[in-house]
């Protein structure tokens, strides 16, 4: 919401791709604080929001959903971003909402950031039909992975000092600094993958409401783990090409994913499989097979699977692929998450930053907790059939 830091992106390389008359500002942010933007900058700006969601869908041909990416740390992200994400649902009921959501880390210079991520997952819970989390944890190691990879001459190396997704004053940070322009395109990486089918031809393009539709069982559970191959940044490092059979080892990695996770001893409820460039049905079909018997997909879906096969890859990249998995290793983010919320929330400490603001009472801090408790609950129940005997589904008997 802050001014300066909007103004900041219009005098900026990227200043084209935003339409300025699209653009809400405020003199300040948000203040960290979960309360000021869900419930203060939400109501007064309320109309202005509905009204921008309305012209821009109105130009739309195929209005097929909505992508909301926001951090959760902080107040505006999580505050007003799940505002806006309980807007869509009113004001656009039929259209599919996508939320990219970056979890702050432990070592988080917010404070107060436990009450801010845990009162934005509660309307995650209810309003969204689909979330990819991503911790910044993950992505600082990436970033400082591909920093590596360049430093010993693995990759090609080349880096354009002017590209765009540089910072702002063209020239590569050190990682060690943090450097978020890294970070963020990683994350761009991951949306570029995820809407090639909606942008390109392909042989098997797939719907992006066929992840929502394919890969969520139940409406609560519809966190996916994401992770990606190859993994570039800083943009135009040449990225040797990985052999196809090593991409998809590598997308079951945990060095590939966005989020700190386990997901091989833990249980998939559905997974997808996006990828881009020249790959046949029968390359996906293979490597399917091959990776199969190391994941525990649960009883009632052992072929869960979702592919998509879209033709233009990458810039510069023969082959790029996407996974989403559904799967409750994304549990224990959420149980660290709970109990540095509780830390604070057993002292009361901070709290009445919140309940100063009109129409912030300290019921929604108990709701917000009860309700990430149930979703824990949920992910344990499913953990707890894991291991269980496979039961076949019966087959239909057909008379002759």
């Amino acid at each position: 919401m802050e001014e300066g830091v909007v103004n900041e992106i219009l005098q900026g390389p990227l200043r084209d791709v935003f339409d300025s008359k699209q653009l809400i500002t405020d003199v300040s942010g948000s203040g960290n604080n979960w309360a000021v933007g869900h419930k203060l900058y939400g109501c007064q700006y309320r109309e202005n929001i509905v009204e921008k969601l309305r012209k821009t869908a109105e130009h739309c041909d195929c209005l097929q959903c909505f992508f909301v990416i926001h951090s959760m740390g902080g107040g505006t992200g999580s505050g007003l971003g799940t505002f806006v994400l309980n807007l869509l649902e009113d004001e656009f009921p039929e259209v599919y909402r996508f939320v990219t959501s970056v979890y702050p880390s432990s070592e988080d210079d917010v404070i107060i950031s436990p009450y801010n991520s845990v009162l934005a997952m509660k309307e995650l819970n209810e309003h969204a039909d689909c979330v990819l989390p991503i911790e910044n944890e993950s992505l600082f190691d990436i970033v400082n992975k591909i920093h590596q990879m360049v430093n010993s001459g693995k990759l090609g190396s080349i880096v354009k000092q002017n590209s765009l997704v540089t910072s702002s004053a063209g020239s590569t940070k050190a990682v060690q600094e943090k450097s978020f322009d890294a970070m963020n395109n990683i994350i761009a990486n991951l949306l570029l993958n995820l809407t090639s089918s909606a942008r390109f031809e392909g042989s098997l393009n797939m719907d992006l409401n066929e992840i929502s539709m394919n890969l969520v069982p139940f409406p609560r559970l519809h966190y996916l783990v994401s992770s990606l191959t190859p993994l570039y940044t800083l943009a135009d490092v040449n990225v040797p090409s990985r052999r196809l059979d090593q991409m998809f080892s590598d997308a079951f990695s945990r060095d590939h994913q966005l989020i700190q996770a386990d997901p091989k001893h833990s249980l998939y409820l559905a997974c997808a499989l996006l990828v881009r460039g020249n790959v046949q049905v029968s390359d996906l079909r293979r490597n399917i097979e091959r990776l199969k018997p190391s994941m525990h997909f649960v009883s009632w879906n052992q072929e869960g699977w979702k592919t998509g096969l879209c033709s233009v890859p990458p810039v510069g990249h023969s082959h790029s692929l996407l996974a989403l998995a559904n799967n409750t290793c994304v549990k224990p983010t959420f149980m660290e998450l709970k109990d540095r919320f509780m830390r604070l929330y057993k002292k009361k400490a901070h709290l009445h930053h919140y309940l100063h603001i009109d129409g912030m009472e300290q019921s929604c801090f108990s709701e917000a907790i009860s309700s990430l408790s149930d979703l824990i609950e949920e992910y344990n129940e499913l953990d707890a059939t894991k291991g269980g005997p496979r039961i076949d589904p019966s087959r239909l008997k057909i008379a002759v």
